[in-house]
């Protein structure tokens, strides 16, 4: 029995020479959609303080649902580890944590600003998993309770 090959067709295989600069591609991140004056706001520091990391990890967490956001979602949006999600924040002297409870305390003051809400309810849209945590967190914030911020506004 004789096995016959087929020849394969000639495939052209041109090659262009470049230099080493020329093969460099330079791609520019996106940068953050997120408002100078909220940064500061937010933080109590100037946007252009922190690394492009920290104002994306802001801006998910400003957009986004708090009840929802825990640290390593955040850092798998990013396309990173959580472990350098924490390496980069800490470059920025802060930590995940610390730019969540000022994302809460922006929202707490937003809707305070426009109408008193129960604490129970503002406690579950800020995400915390318990109402006294909340209650513990207002009170570090302001210095007074929840209960006498509400009779400011009854």
């Amino acid at each position: 029995m004789e096995i016959r090959k087929h020849p394969l067709p000639p495939v052209e295989i041109s090659r262009r020479h470049f230099s080493r600069s020329q093969r460099v591609i330079h791609v520019k991140a996106p940068s953050p959609k997120i408002n100078q004056e909220q940064v500061q706001r937010v933080t109590q520091r100037a946007a252009a303080s922190f690394s492009h990391t920290t104002l994306r990890v802001l801006s998910l967490l400003i957009e986004g649902d708090l009840s929802r956001l825990r640290s390593d979602y955040i850092a798998d949006e990013l396309g990173i580890s959580p472990t350098t999600l924490r390496r980069r924040l800490r470059t920025d002297n802060i930590s995940y944590q610390e730019l969540l409870d000022q994302v809460r305390q922006y929202h707490c003051e937003c809707q305070l600003e426009d109408r008193w809400v129960p604490g129970k309810t503002l406690a579950w849209r800020l995400g915390y998993a318990e109402v006294n945590s909340f209650y513990r967190a207002f009170k570090r914030w302001t210095g007074s309770s929840y209960s006498d911020m509400k009779l400011q506004f009854i």
